[in-house]
């Protein structure tokens, strides 16, 4: 499912009255969840709905790594990702 068919299937569910009310819908999510999730506090960087999941921000350890193409070995810096674990209702509907 991409972008396009995930607004078509809010448009549906959702009762707008045209796809760009579902769009603005969906930007709007994405900006929530975004602005959270960027802000300083640990706190802050959890985000959690009962019926979806938990989006958490972690910090990945710098590591060695290695170059495919020369072989060399490369340092990796540590960076900060965005893990998701899904919620009980989510795991058992699939």
């Amino acid at each position: 499912m991409n972008k396009a068919d995930f607004i078509s299937s809010v448009w549906k569910l959702g009762k707008y009255d045209t796809k760009t009310e579902a769009a603005k819908a969906y930007d709007t999510v994405v900006c929530a969840l975004t602005g959270r999730l960027s802000k300083g506090t640990a706190k802050d960087r959890v985000i959690r709905l009962p019926e979806l999941g938990t989006f958490k921000i972690k910090t990945r350890k710098a590591r060695k790594g290695r170059n495919p193409q020369t072989g060399k070995t490369i340092s990796i810096p540590s960076k900060k990702v965005v893990s998701f674990k899904s919620g009980k209702s989510l795991s058992t509907s699939i």
